[in-house]
């Protein structure tokens, strides 16, 4: 048969035909691989997902060798240049974009379900002063879920699309929330005649202004980043959210594992660690001694090179010009010099190139956000904010997969096998295990 492939175990000389699906072999199918009848069967051994796919999904699709991205077909440019934010999130959750009449819906459930019980305002002002956003903004998340008791019936639908609305709405206000404690300021409250965005806005800077008005440059700029973070397929965050949700928790719990996960500096930390660095570098004159340490192995190049993309990070791309466009206002961050510089390095000098170090979405999008005034700890919380949409696109499609159970991942084991017990008068300290 054309789609099957056919091992042979060379430790019994049997042949095992394999059927093949979507470029895909299924693991239990291996196990009929044994030697005697009382084995196990065969496992495959990937501990970071390397080469295993956890799901079948329809909702984003990347080829990093070409750096492609789509969001339900549609490439990432064309989303960045015509859509809005919400337009994408439909997209994501819904599997096509909205009609006029759609979209004005969508919209309005959003837009009124943006404000917080009250009570759960006591949980935010339990935290110190100096909390880290993330984990305000984690442990909100948490404490949500216990204000709505119908976010346990996952498998209603009207309950389900309740729970995408509320969280959706929330997490701006959860944030912004989070970013005025962390400064001693009062909370402004979301203003419901304000877009998605620059009502974010709103409730990160107002001060005394009766009502507050975004630059709809910065505005812009904001539903553009909100846009190429929506989504990015199963990365280590998303993966948690469908690892979680598995077990039939509720929404708010499995974001809040979500977010944990984002809030790794391997992760939704990586463009806080960019602007640190090009900080560290100072200038321009700086570079070549930096480069030199980096190729020494001293440390990683921030910013650049991705787990997926052998190619030039598609969302990169964007967001370099969406910087041009958010400095006519803000005034030129001095770090855009230190940038350029980099990329033009990385994409000349060998030692990047056969590495495939491209800048990824990461390298510019810290110094746009520290641009318009967000500071550093609250980058993750942006990156939260946005893939909160995606987060709960692959957690419905989840739930509707007859293929998906609770997510329990094999071992190998190589530790000891009936060991014997040591009373405590025998042991001597001494800890040994036993060697692979």
């Amino acid at each position: 048969m054309n789609n099957t492939l056919t091992i042979t175990d060379n430790r019994t000389g049997k042949q095992y035909d394999v059927p093949i699906e979507n470029e895909t072999i299924r693991a239990l199918d291996l196990r009929k691989i044994k030697v005697n009848d009382d084995d196990f069967g065969l496992m495959t051994y990937d501990p970071a997902f390397m080469n295993t796919a956890s799901c079948k999904s329809r909702i984003t699709f990347i080829d990093g060798d070409k750096g492609i991205l789509e969001y339900r077909g549609i490439p990432i440019d064309v989303l960045a240049e015509k859509s809005t934010y919400l337009e994408v999130a439909y997209l994501l959750l819904h599997g096509k974009l909205p009609t006029e009449s759609e979209l004005k819906d969508w919209t309005w459930n959003i837009t009124h379900h943006t404000f917080i019980n009250e009570s759960i305002k006591q949980v935010m002002d339990g935290f110190h002063y100096n909390a880290h956003p993330m984990g305000m903004f984690i442990a909100m998340l948490g404490a949500l879920g216990t204000f709505y008791p119908d976010a346990k019936d996952i498998f209603n639908q009207e309950s389900r699309w309740k729970q995408i609305y509320r969280l959706i709405a929330k997490v701006p206000t959860i944030a912004a929330f989070a970013y005025r404690h962390r400064i001693g300021m009062q909370y402004s409250y979301p203003d419901n005649d304000l877009s998605y965005e620059g009502n974010f806005l709103n409730m990160m800077f107002k001060t005394t202004e009766l009502k507050y008005k975004p630059d709809p440059v910065l505005e812009r700029a904001l539903s553009i980043l909100f846009i190429l973070h929506a989504d990015h397929e199963q990365n280590c965050s998303t993966n948690a959210m469908r690892s979680i949700a598995s077990a039939q928790t509720d929404p708010f719990s499995s974001m809040a594992g979500a977010a944990a996960a984002l809030y790794g500096p391997l992760h939704g930390g990586a463009n806080e660690m960019v602007l640190r660095m090009l900080n560290e570098i100072g200038s321009i004159n700086n570079i070549p001694e930096y480069i030199k340490r980096v190729k020494a192995g001293e440390f990683r190049l921030m910013g650049f090179g991705h787990r997926v993309y052998n190619n030039y990070d598609p969302r990169a791309q964007i967001i370099k010009k969406a910087a041009y466009d958010v400095f006519e206002v803000t005034g030129k961050d001095p770090l855009l010099d230190i940038a350029l510089e980099l990329e033009r390095i990385a994409l000349e000098d060998e030692y990047f190139v056969k590495r495939k170090l491209y800048p990824n979405v990461d390298f510019y999008s810290g110094i746009i956000y520290q641009a318009m005034r967000f500071p550093v700890d609250m980058f993750p919380v942006l990156f939260a904010i946005p893939r909160t949409s995606g987060w709960l696109a692959q957690w419905s499609e989840m739930l509707d997969d007859p293929d998906q159970k609770i997510a329990r991942p094999r071992q190998i084991y190589l530790g000891a096998r009936t060991a014997s017990y040591t009373p405590m008068s025998a042991r001597n300290g001494k800890t040994e295990f036993a060697k692979a």
